[in-house]
């Protein structure tokens, strides 16, 4: 997908900075689960300069059944999740 042609009020920005590694991964999870199902893209500002550990999880480790599609950014501080239409969720997988 590509997210110029994605308005504004479609995009979530969730900013993990100053957290733990337990911290972010349930704001993700909470945000996730949450997000209105109009969102189709969510940015996730997670930094590098202050180690890696976060940015190594959002990127690798952290799944969630309304990710589609991770991709990354110029930005290494930013990873951008590309969400699955909610109707498309088998609801009984979770």
């Amino acid at each position: 997908m590509d997210d110029m042609f994605v308005p504004a009020n479609q995009v979530l920005t969730i900013d993990l900075h100053e957290m733990t590694v337990a911290e972010a991964k349930y704001t993700l999870e909470k945000e996730l689960n949450t997000a209105p199902c109009d969102i189709k893209i969510v940015e996730v500002i997670h930094g590098f300069h202050k180690g890696q550990e976060i940015m190594k999880m959002v990127r690798t480790e952290f799944r969630h059944p309304r990710i589609k599609r991770k991709y990354l950014t110029m930005n290494k501080g930013i990873t951008r999740f590309e969400l699955t239409d909610i109707k498309e969720l088998d609801i009984s997988k979770k």
